[in-house]
């Protein structure tokens, strides 16, 4: 009980992952504000309005608030269960090919690896592709060079590489390796992987109307400029020390809002798909080259890189 207590202080207090980074000019500033207001009280110029408490209602602001918020983690939580699924349809793929796939010539084995390989070359061209990086270098160990080259020369490295690994599973089914069943079966499994991209594509593009994100910024100014003229004659000199606490609240809340609309990027709170992808790889790694000669045994993965999938 102790350390549960003492693990919540800590996280409490924590500054790192927080938004209080992004928020602290404007509770300053309000803080400030309120303390400018404390001192014209205290020299008796009329700037207590208690009505000003009515202009803004506090209900609606919170609406606002949570819609915004709520707004921004269902497109968080929607990016998640993309990924989630592309690895698992990229494990899913990797077994039905490595078990469904003969090998009658000696090079059919190393083409599998190959292929393997670029399933986890297409979770990572989507991360770059999504966080609109243009640097290639982290695929240098998943695919040869003759693609990399090819890459550079596509606007859409993720489709390209599906469109290679589709390509091999229709080769396979020619060359009489793969059945139309089998075929059909890994040709949704690489479906669903591009259209899981392209729902993290429609997260991106789709950003926040302005309008919106524009208008309860102001609102969120106004009602925190406003309630000075509300607490100092109740709270005197204490007044910019509640109004700097209470706009922390306000704007921590927007700029929560703010931070996971885009999960893709490398904000503390965006989402770990770097080890997602580092999961996919790993899993697939093993997946060839730490097999007994009885073709059943797999070593298992790092666990902790499993979970975050």
């Amino acid at each position: 009980m102790i350390n549960e207590n003492k693990q919540w202080l800590q996280i409490a207090l924590r500054v790192e992952g927080s938004v209080i980074k992004s928020i602290y000019p404007q509770i300053i500033f309000c803080g400030l504000f309120g303390a400018f207001i404390s001192v014209l009280y205290y020299f008796k110029l009329p700037v207590a309005q208690p009505i000003f408490g009515s202009v803004i209602p506090s209900i609606v602001l919170g609406l606002l608030l949570v819609f915004r918020t709520n707004t921004a983690y269902d497109r968080f939580w929607e990016g998640r269960k993309d990924w989630g699924v592309i690895v698992n349809d990229i494990r899913n793929l990797a077994r039905n090919i490595w078990v469904g796939v003969a090998e009658v010539q000696p090079g059919d084995k190393e083409d599998k690896i190959a292929v393997l390989r670029l399933l986890v070359a297409f979770a990572v061209a989507t991360k770059l592709h999504l966080r609109g990086e243009n640097n290639l270098s982290e695929l240098g160990e998943l695919i040869s060079p003759i693609k990399q080259e090819k890459l550079k020369l596509t606007n859409h490295a993720p489709l390209e590489i599906a469109h290679w690994i589709g390509d091999y599973l229709q080769q396979q089914h020619n060359h009489a390796r793969l059945n139309s069943y089998q075929l059909t079966a890994m040709q949704e499994l690489l479906n669903n992987m591009v259209n899981s991209m392209g729902a993290c594509e429609r997260i991106l593009r789709t950003p926040i109307p302005p309008a919106y994100a524009i208008h309860l910024k102001q609102l969120l100014l106004i009602y925190c400029l406003l309630l000075p003229f509300q607490f100092v004659s109740n709270l005197g000199w204490y007044t910019g020390f509640f109004v700097a606490l209470i706009s922390f609240t306000l704007f921590g809340i927007e700029a929560i809002g703010t931070e996971i609309q885009n999960p893709f990027g490398y904000d503390a709170n965006d989402l770990p798909i770097d080890n997602i992808c580092n999961s996919a790889k790993e899993y697939i790694e093993h997946f060839f080259q730490c097999r007994e000669c009885d073709g059943y045994v797999i070593k298992e993965p790092n666990k902790d890189l499993i979970s975050q999938t």
